[in-house]
């Protein structure tokens, strides 16, 4: 077992100064560290100017390379490490997912949950490319499960799952060790037939959990201390080093300014919490809405939507490095080296530049929407 609870003497409110430095590569990139191809490409979710919702992939450019209607509102997509095959899921309380090539040499396959299960949107792939996890809710017994589904054959065969460690699971990413994954266990929990209402905020116990993909054996659960339980622990990204960064989305009074960003060493279990300037703390909106490695595994970018912010931390020290303002970004891509490409609600493309100025707008379409996340991929 890796660890079992968290320290909480280890929990620190600041700059992260007592972080180790960690060296962070390429792999944290949340496409599996693909490297940089001569026409970078990049998938999301979009609401189209006729209010139908697809699939795109998309160059720097913002000419779409292939679009695939969706039969709702898409959210993540998760890109196989091995064949650059991707898989998109449903945003909560959706219950379609849709599995498809770059290069559109393979018609998408669309595939349902199970009945009594709906996904929360993402999903993460094995290392050799066989399986993927997707984050899905049991709102009979009322738990967060991992659906587990094979894709050796034509169509996504589910064929398991296991605990996700609470409720609400939402992002999943894998770890370099190869064998585990971590969950995001937002801790809210809803039921389809009420929509997106929250039903448990007085009671809400967010966690990040560290799950052995092969036997589903929870590895180790990180929990907040009791009086930020209603921090919904949301979206990850992963370093080189098997360090996590986590955005929350608060659920408590706007008047209240709790950390955003927190931290796991999966290591040793180390949870921590960085805070911004106080001239940003309260102006966030209390909402991360993405959070991505640079390529060079460096930096950290957060974005938040709802404050038309976008967030940059250093990944050694934990440190608030600056931000910068673009309306209703959101979804945040590793580009260059240190570099990400931001997407918007308002259907732009930016460079982030170098992160202490306004981003770079690199493509703008007229009427459609980014939704929130974007992802690198390279073409298989």
């Amino acid at each position: 077992m890796l660890w079992t609870a968290i320290d909480r003497r280890s929990l620190l409110v600041g700059g992260g100064a007592a972080l180790a430095a960690l060296a962070l590569g390429p792999d944290g990139a949340r496409a599996g560290g693909a490297e940089l191809s001569e026409d970078p490409l990049f998938a999301a979710a979009r609401r189209e100017a006729d209010g139908s919702h697809s699939i795109v992939v998309t160059g720097l450019d913002g000419i779409d390379r292939q679009v695939i209607p969706l039969p709702g509102r898409g959210h993540d997509v998760a890109v196989c490490p091995v064949s650059g095959r991707c898989l998109a899921f449903a945003r909560r309380p959706g219950t379609f997912a849709v599995s498809f090539d770059v290069s559109g040499a393979r018609p998408p396959v669309v595939f349902e949950a199970v009945p009594g299960r709906h996904f929360y949107g993402h999903g993460a792939f094995s290392p050799d490319g066989r399986l993927a996890f997707a984050t899905e809710n049991d709102y009979v017994a009322n738990r967060g499960v991992i659906g587990v589904y094979d894709l050796s054959g034509d169509r996504p065969q589910r064929v398991g799952e296991f605990w996700s460690g609470g409720i609400g699971p939402h992002d999943i990413l894998p770890l370099p060790d190869g064998r585990s994954l971590v969950v995001a266990n937002g801790g809210i929990e809803t039921h389809p037939n009420k929509g997106r209402e929250k039903l448990n905020i007085e009671t809400m116990q967010p966690n990040v959990t560290v799950i052995d993909r092969e036997s589903g054996t929870v590895r180790g659960v990180a929990d907040l201390p009791a009086h930020l339980h209603k921090l919904s622990l949301r979206h990850m990204a992963v370093g080189g080093a098997g360090k996590v960064w986590i955005g929350g989305q608060y659920e408590g009074s706007l008047e209240e300014t709790p950390p955003l960003m927190a931290s796991l060493d999966t290591a040793d279990g180390r949870f921590l919490l960085h805070d911004v300037p106080d001239d940003l703390r309260g102006r966030l909106a209390n909402y991360v809405g993405s959070v991505t490695m640079s390529r060079d595994g460096e930096v950290v970018a957060a974005s938040c939507p709802r404050a038309g912010r976008i967030l940059y931390f250093s990944a050694k020290t934990g440190a608030f490095l600056s931000s910068q303002q673009r309306a209703d970004a959101c979804g945040l891509a590793a580009l260059d080296q240190g570099g990400f490409l931001i997407s918007d609600g308002q259907g732009s493309l930016s460079e982030s530049g170098d992160r202490t100025g306004a981003p770079m707008l690199l493509a703008s379409g007229a009427g459609i929407s980014w939704d929130n996340h974007m992802v690198a991929i390279d073409p298989a």
